[in-house]
Protein backbone atom coordinates (compact mmCIF):
# COMPACT_ATOMS: atom_id res chain seq x y z
CA UNK A 1 0.00 0.00 0.00
CA UNK A 2 1.31 3.81 -0.75
CA UNK A 3 2.41 5.81 1.58
CA UNK A 4 -0.99 8.12 2.88
CA UNK A 5 -1.14 11.62 3.66
CA UNK A 6 -4.96 11.76 6.37
CA UNK A 7 -4.95 9.88 9.46
CA UNK A 8 -8.66 9.20 10.82
CA UNK A 9 -8.26 12.40 12.96
CA UNK A 10 -7.32 14.59 9.67
CA UNK A 11 -9.75 12.79 7.57
CA UNK A 12 -12.62 13.53 9.85
CA UNK A 13 -12.44 16.98 9.45
CA UNK A 14 -11.93 17.01 5.88
CA UNK A 15 -14.83 14.96 5.36
CA UNK A 16 -16.64 17.21 6.69
CA UNK A 17 -15.70 20.18 4.47
CA UNK A 18 -16.05 17.77 1.94
CA UNK A 19 -19.82 16.92 2.47
CA UNK A 20 -20.75 20.69 3.25
CA UNK A 21 -19.82 21.09 -0.26
CA UNK A 22 -22.47 18.41 -1.52
CA UNK A 23 -19.67 15.75 -2.56
CA UNK A 24 -21.45 12.30 -2.11
CA UNK A 25 -20.18 10.29 0.96
CA UNK A 26 -19.27 7.09 -1.41
CA UNK A 27 -17.28 4.49 0.61
CA UNK A 28 -14.44 4.23 -1.37
CA UNK A 29 -14.36 8.51 -1.05
CA UNK A 30 -11.16 9.01 1.25
CA UNK A 31 -9.25 6.33 -0.86
CA UNK A 32 -10.50 8.32 -3.66
CA UNK A 33 -9.12 11.87 -1.84
CA UNK A 34 -6.11 9.86 -0.70
CA UNK A 35 -5.06 9.34 -4.61
CA UNK A 36 -5.72 12.62 -5.51
CA UNK A 37 -3.31 13.80 -2.91
CA UNK A 38 -0.54 10.95 -3.46
CA UNK A 39 -0.56 12.34 -6.75
CA UNK A 40 -0.11 15.92 -5.53
CA UNK A 41 2.94 14.66 -2.97
CA UNK A 42 4.16 12.75 -6.06
CA UNK A 43 3.59 14.45 -9.13
CA UNK A 44 3.25 11.52 -11.18
CA UNK A 45 0.99 11.04 -14.21
CA UNK A 46 -2.70 10.49 -13.49
CA UNK A 47 -2.27 6.84 -15.44
CA UNK A 48 0.78 5.75 -13.08
CA UNK A 49 -1.37 6.31 -9.94
CA UNK A 50 -1.45 2.73 -7.80
CA UNK A 51 -3.74 0.52 -8.25
CA UNK A 52 -4.66 0.71 -4.74
CA UNK A 53 -6.56 3.80 -4.78
CA UNK A 54 -8.75 2.81 -7.17
CA UNK A 55 -9.15 3.54 -11.07
CA UNK A 56 -6.98 6.08 -12.04
CA UNK A 57 -9.69 7.13 -14.36
CA UNK A 58 -12.19 7.43 -12.31
CA UNK A 59 -10.38 9.71 -9.63
CA UNK A 60 -8.86 11.96 -12.43
CA UNK A 61 -12.44 12.54 -13.60
CA UNK A 62 -13.56 13.33 -10.44
CA UNK A 63 -10.76 15.73 -9.82
CA UNK A 64 -11.57 17.35 -12.79
CA UNK A 65 -15.52 17.63 -12.06
CA UNK A 66 -14.39 18.64 -8.48
CA UNK A 67 -11.79 21.69 -10.06
CA UNK A 68 -14.53 22.83 -12.71
CA UNK A 69 -16.65 23.23 -10.01
CA UNK A 70 -14.14 25.37 -7.33
CA UNK A 71 -15.13 22.60 -4.77
CA UNK A 72 -10.96 22.41 -3.50
CA UNK A 73 -10.88 26.20 -3.78
CA UNK A 74 -14.54 25.89 -1.31
CA UNK A 75 -12.97 23.69 0.74
CA UNK A 76 -9.95 25.07 1.37
CA UNK A 77 -11.36 28.37 2.22
CA UNK A 78 -13.98 26.36 4.80
CA UNK A 79 -10.70 25.54 6.70
CA UNK A 80 -9.04 28.71 7.13
CA UNK A 81 -10.76 29.48 10.29
CA UNK A 82 -10.31 32.15 12.84
CA UNK A 83 -7.07 33.64 11.06
CA UNK A 84 -4.48 35.22 12.97
CA UNK A 85 -5.01 38.69 10.49
CA UNK A 86 -3.16 41.42 13.08
CA UNK A 87 -0.15 40.61 10.21
CA UNK A 88 -0.92 39.69 6.24
CA UNK A 89 2.04 38.74 4.21
CA UNK A 90 1.75 38.23 0.51
CA UNK A 91 4.30 37.58 -2.22
CA UNK A 92 4.61 35.80 -5.34
CA UNK A 93 6.52 32.36 -6.88
CA UNK A 94 7.11 30.53 -9.87
CA UNK A 95 6.49 27.38 -10.64
CA UNK A 96 8.13 25.98 -13.66
CA UNK A 97 5.56 24.66 -16.12
CA UNK A 98 6.52 21.02 -17.62
CA UNK A 99 6.21 20.59 -20.98
CA UNK A 100 3.65 18.27 -20.50
CA UNK A 101 1.13 21.30 -19.58
CA UNK A 102 0.94 22.59 -22.52
CA UNK A 103 -1.39 21.93 -25.75
CA UNK A 104 -4.07 22.26 -23.79
CA UNK A 105 -7.64 22.28 -25.87
CA UNK A 106 -8.82 25.62 -24.66
CA UNK A 107 -9.36 29.31 -25.78
CA UNK A 108 -9.06 30.83 -22.59
CA UNK A 109 -5.81 31.67 -20.33
CA UNK A 110 -4.14 28.98 -19.08
CA UNK A 111 -1.95 30.71 -16.93
CA UNK A 112 1.13 29.79 -18.49
CA UNK A 113 3.58 32.62 -19.33
CA UNK A 114 7.54 33.62 -20.75
CA UNK A 115 9.45 34.49 -17.70
CA UNK A 116 13.95 34.12 -17.51
CA UNK A 117 12.95 30.42 -16.17
CA UNK A 118 11.07 29.81 -19.24
CA UNK A 119 7.60 28.73 -19.29
CA UNK A 120 5.98 29.54 -15.82
CA UNK A 121 3.06 29.83 -13.86
CA UNK A 122 2.52 32.14 -10.54
CA UNK A 123 1.38 31.62 -7.28
CA UNK A 124 -0.11 34.60 -5.43
CA UNK A 125 -0.19 34.51 -2.17
CA UNK A 126 -1.81 35.69 1.28
CA UNK A 127 -0.60 34.16 4.32
CA UNK A 128 -2.00 35.21 7.73
CA UNK A 129 0.14 36.07 11.17
CA UNK A 130 0.80 32.08 11.34
CA UNK A 131 2.50 31.75 8.08
CA UNK A 132 -0.85 30.04 7.31
CA UNK A 133 -2.22 30.72 3.59
CA UNK A 134 -5.44 32.62 3.53
CA UNK A 135 -5.86 33.31 0.19
CA UNK A 136 -3.75 33.03 -3.38
CA UNK A 137 -4.22 33.73 -6.87
CA UNK A 138 -2.81 31.93 -9.80
CA UNK A 139 -1.56 33.95 -12.95
CA UNK A 140 1.06 33.64 -15.86
CA UNK A 141 4.39 33.81 -14.96
CA UNK A 142 5.07 36.92 -17.44
CA UNK A 143 2.35 39.08 -14.74
CA UNK A 144 4.04 40.90 -12.12
CA UNK A 145 3.56 41.10 -8.52
CA UNK A 146 1.85 44.53 -8.84
CA UNK A 147 -0.33 43.80 -11.10
CA UNK A 148 -1.70 40.75 -9.56
CA UNK A 149 -1.39 42.37 -6.24
CA UNK A 150 -4.97 44.56 -6.10
CA UNK A 151 -6.88 41.57 -6.86
CA UNK A 152 -5.22 39.64 -4.34
CA UNK A 153 -5.65 42.19 -1.75
CA UNK A 154 -9.04 43.25 -2.29
CA UNK A 155 -10.43 39.72 -1.47
CA UNK A 156 -8.15 40.27 2.22
CA UNK A 157 -9.96 41.01 5.04
CA UNK A 158 -8.77 43.94 7.17
CA UNK A 159 -5.60 43.44 8.36
CA UNK A 160 -3.62 45.69 11.51
CA UNK A 161 -0.74 45.30 8.69
CA UNK A 162 0.12 44.26 4.98
CA UNK A 163 3.77 43.65 4.46
CA UNK A 164 5.48 42.87 1.54
CA UNK A 165 8.74 43.66 -0.33
CA UNK A 166 10.14 45.72 -2.86
CA UNK A 167 7.93 44.22 -5.65
CA UNK A 168 5.10 45.76 -4.32
CA UNK A 169 6.30 49.09 -4.62
CA UNK A 170 3.34 51.07 -5.84
CA UNK A 171 1.54 54.31 -4.31
CA UNK A 172 -1.73 52.83 -5.64
CA UNK A 173 -0.98 49.44 -3.61
CA UNK A 174 -0.15 51.53 -0.40
CA UNK A 175 -3.36 53.32 -0.91
CA UNK A 176 -5.62 50.37 -1.75
CA UNK A 177 -3.86 48.96 1.88
CA UNK A 178 -4.96 51.86 3.65
CA UNK A 179 -8.52 52.18 1.80
CA UNK A 180 -9.23 48.50 3.30
CA UNK A 181 -7.95 49.80 7.12
CA UNK A 182 -4.57 48.47 6.88
CA UNK A 183 -1.08 49.72 7.61
CA UNK A 184 1.31 48.89 4.64
CA UNK A 185 4.82 47.74 5.13
CA UNK A 186 6.66 47.89 2.23
CA UNK A 187 10.13 48.91 1.06
CA UNK A 188 10.47 51.39 -1.19
CA UNK A 189 13.43 50.75 -4.33
CA UNK A 190 16.66 52.16 -4.20
CA UNK A 191 15.47 55.11 -6.68
CA UNK A 192 12.92 56.50 -4.59
CA UNK A 193 12.81 59.74 -3.51
CA UNK A 194 11.06 59.07 0.01
CA UNK A 195 13.34 56.31 1.14
CA UNK A 196 12.41 54.09 4.12
CA UNK A 197 12.60 56.03 7.06
CA UNK A 198 9.10 55.01 7.86
CA UNK A 199 9.36 51.87 7.00
CA UNK A 200 9.06 49.03 10.01
CA UNK A 201 11.91 47.22 9.64
CA UNK A 202 11.18 45.30 12.64
CA UNK A 203 7.56 43.87 11.58
CA UNK A 204 9.19 43.49 7.98
CA UNK A 205 11.86 41.02 9.70
CA UNK A 206 9.09 38.62 9.80
CA UNK A 207 8.55 38.34 6.22
CA UNK A 208 10.50 34.98 5.78
CA UNK A 209 6.44 33.79 7.14
CA UNK A 210 5.09 33.63 3.38
CA UNK A 211 8.56 32.31 2.24
CA UNK A 212 8.30 29.57 4.86
CA UNK A 213 5.15 29.03 3.60
CA UNK A 214 5.99 28.73 -0.18
CA UNK A 215 9.15 26.58 1.27
CA UNK A 216 6.17 24.00 2.53
CA UNK A 217 3.56 23.71 -0.07
CA UNK A 218 6.47 23.17 -3.06
CA UNK A 219 7.34 19.91 -0.83
CA UNK A 220 4.62 18.85 -3.21
CA UNK A 221 6.06 17.93 -6.10
CA UNK A 222 2.40 18.76 -8.52
CA UNK A 223 2.61 22.08 -7.08
CA UNK A 224 6.64 22.95 -7.19
CA UNK A 225 6.21 21.66 -11.19
CA UNK A 226 3.18 22.51 -13.15
CA UNK A 227 2.01 19.27 -15.23
CA UNK A 228 -1.48 20.52 -15.50
CA UNK A 229 -2.85 21.67 -18.59
CA UNK A 230 -5.93 23.42 -16.88
CA UNK A 231 -5.31 26.32 -14.79
CA UNK A 232 -8.44 25.82 -13.08
CA UNK A 233 -6.86 21.82 -12.09
CA UNK A 234 -3.47 23.64 -11.15
CA UNK A 235 -5.75 25.98 -8.81
CA UNK A 236 -7.37 22.88 -7.21
CA UNK A 237 -4.07 21.50 -6.78
CA UNK A 238 -2.65 24.55 -4.41
CA UNK A 239 -6.05 24.37 -2.78
CA UNK A 240 -5.37 21.15 -1.80
CA UNK A 241 -2.08 21.73 -0.53
CA UNK A 242 -3.17 25.07 1.26
CA UNK A 243 -6.02 23.39 2.63
CA UNK A 244 -3.56 20.59 4.04
CA UNK A 245 -1.71 22.89 5.91
CA UNK A 246 -4.47 23.68 7.84
CA UNK A 247 -5.72 20.42 8.89
CA UNK A 248 -4.03 20.11 11.44
CA UNK A 249 -5.03 23.74 13.10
Amino acid sequence: MPRLLLNDELWSKLRKSLLQERIYNKRDLRLMVEGMLYRMRIGCPWRDLPAAFGCWYSIYKKFNAWSASGKWFKVFKALVIAPDVEWIFIDGSYAKAHQHSGGAASDSDEGIGKSRAGNTTKIHLAVDGYGLPIDFDITSGAIHDCKAAPELIAKLPKAGAMIADKGYDSEAIRAQIASQGSRAVIPRKRNSIKGNADLDRGLYRYRHLVENAFARLKQYRALATRFDKLKRNYESVVAMACAFLWLPM
